[in-house]
């Protein structure tokens, strides 16, 4: 269901493989009534998603914010219900960087009132006397994305600028070419504030009474990032003790508003939310958030999951290829274990291993309960699910391999017995490969049926498993075995057209005087 007006292109998109009800003029009480029987929802910031509405969800499986903030959704009650949130966190950065700099600049020059004064049959050329911006100091609050852009836009028009961040390293404001400073420093060397943060307990009313007190007089501030983050009774009183000469508000605690005492104040430049109104913006959110719907209905990572810990970009890059691969892994591990499944250990060796693996292990446990549960797994829940079974997970990290780049083994211990499945990604495709089960070096591609049987190595073994296979009409596509020593153990693996059934696996395991025989569905 898209509830919130989005471009058409996210809907057009999502149209290519579901079906789509747009149903922007539903009430509170119709959504709580009839979101059970939509697997996804599409909001943008004036739906509120409550708790409530959540309570009988049913179906619902993705919550799709078009746009960045999710303060209208209840995020913890979602995560509860493995509902995946997801926003478009990088449709609006310029277009929210650029109203910045427009609201700087606007009451910088006296922009609005000048506009009022021609339109009202007035030439007042001496009564709007502005400041230039060329050599002073702008304070940037939150250095994400958008407050980094504004840092490179404030530059640009020849600004100094300093920034607070804790969750900034000093490197990275040596390549932006940005003062940091701490949360002091900001308020007291800054001409200009502006506040890129979220909303959150800490940041409600951050900058009050005492803040304004350390700031510059005649400083000038700007709020284009979440409502209430200036306390308005104090803000209104150090502009009208002439503290504050001016500041441009796009945002406001409650939404919409049409009745502040803001706006009876000409220090203050006022606009209804535009941070994120240009059609570009709005184009991208729309298509941004269709992708990341599609992407959460698909059983796919969803790059954008707000309940989801985040990943860092670079990251992201290099363990996406890795994701269908552990999810196989947990499938295959899962469907090989004999009895109860005590423990699990995930070990990363290569260049992986250098990085959080977090991302990696969660993939792992989504494939390993999928078989298991009957409630839908994803990135949100899949640690969840580990946890209520007392299900030990262990992650362990080695250096370089000789044989593989990179390499993710996954055992588990069942009734005090180990097994494992190992894999890799293989040429310029990143094609995934089995490369050890069972301890033993074998190589095939995953598909969907398997089959590996465990058996002392003697002549005839292959023969014997393909002659019942094709007596059953099941077609083995290919098949590998791996031993250690000849007349030792071996394994053997048969990718196959179809599922093998348990009664055919006993006949080749009674026939043949198999240790273990097992077919997995991928």
């Amino acid at each position: 269901m898209v509830k919130e007006k989005i471009a058409d292109s996210g809907i057009e998109l999502l149209k290519k493989d579901y079906d789509v009800d747009v149903r922007i003029d539903m009430s509170d009480e119709e959504l709580k009534k009839e979101i059970g029987k939509y697997d996804a929802l599409i909001v943008r910031s004036a739906t509120k998603v409550t708790a409530d509405i959540l309570e009988d969800h049913g179906n619902l499986k993705v919550i799709g914010r078009a746009g960045i903030g999710v303060d209208n959704i209840d995020v913890e009650a979602a995560t509860k219900k493995g509902i995946i949130v997801a926003n478009a966190p990088q449709s609006n950065i310029i277009s929210a960087a650029e109203h910045t700099i427009a609201l700087l600049l606007a009451q910088s020059r006296e922009i609005p009132l000048a506009n009022a004064s021609l339109k009202g049959g007035k030439w007042e050329r001496t009564k709007f006397k502005g400041i230039e911006v060329n050599g002073k100091v702008l304070g940037v609050f939150g250095m994400g994305r958008i407050g980094t852009l504004v840092a490179n836009l404030a530059k640009g028009l020849g600004m100094k600028v300093i920034g607070y961040d804790p969750y900034v390293s000093k490197e990275r404001y040596a390549q932006l070419g940005v003062d940091q400073g701490d949360f002091d420093d900001v308020l007291k060397k800054s001409d200009f504030i502006t506040v890129h943060l979220p909303k959150t307990d800490e940041t409600i009313g951050m900058l009050g009474k005492k803040e304004f007190q350390l700031m510059k007089d005649g400083v000038r501030l700007v709020n284009a990032a979440r409502g209430g983050i200036f306390n308005e009774p104090d803000l209104i009183e150090a502009i009208k003790n002439k503290k504050v000469a001016g500041v441009s508000i796009d945002v406001f605690e409650k939404e919409p508003c049409t009745d502040s005492p803001y706006f009876e104040l000409d220090e203050v430049v006022v606009t209804p939310h535009l941070g994120a109104s240009t059609t570009e913006a709005q184009d991208k959110a729309g298509t941004m958030i269709a992708e990341q719907v599609a992407a959460a209905l698909a059983g796919e990572f969803v790059s954008n999951a707000i309940n989801i810990t985040p990943v860092a970009i670079e990251v992201m890059e290099t363990f996406k290829p890795y994701l269908p691969l552990c999810e196989q892994l947990g499938k295959a591990i899962i469907q090989i274990v004999e009895g109860r499944l005590d423990s699990l250990e995930i070990e990363y060796a290569g260049h992986i291993a250098e990085m959080d693996s977090k991302l990696l292990k969660i993939a792992v446990l989504k494939g390993l309960f999928e078989s298991i549960v009957d409630e839908p797994v994803n990135y949100v829940n899949a640690d969840l699910f580990a946890e209520e079974r007392g299900i030990s997970i262990k992650e362990t990290k080695v250096g370089p391999l000789k044989d593989y780049v990179n390499l993710i083994t996954v055992k588990s211990v069942s009734d005090g017995q180990e097994v494992m499945v190992a894999g890799t990604l293989i040429g310029k495709l990143n094609e995934p490969r089995f490369v050890k089960m069972y301890d033993y070096d074998i190589d095939m591609g995953p598909s969907k049926y398997m089959a590996f049987f465990r058996y002392t190595d003697k002549p005839g073994m292959i023969g014997l498993v393909g002659t019942i296979l094709g007596r059953e009409e099941i077609n083995i596509a290919s098949m590998q075995v791996g031993r250690k020593k000849i007349k030792g153990q071996a394994v053997m693996g048969v990718n196959v057209d179809v599922a093998i059934p348990d009664n055919i696996l006993e006949e080749i395991k009674d026939q043949a005087g198999l240790d273990y025989a097992h077919s997995i569905v991928l």
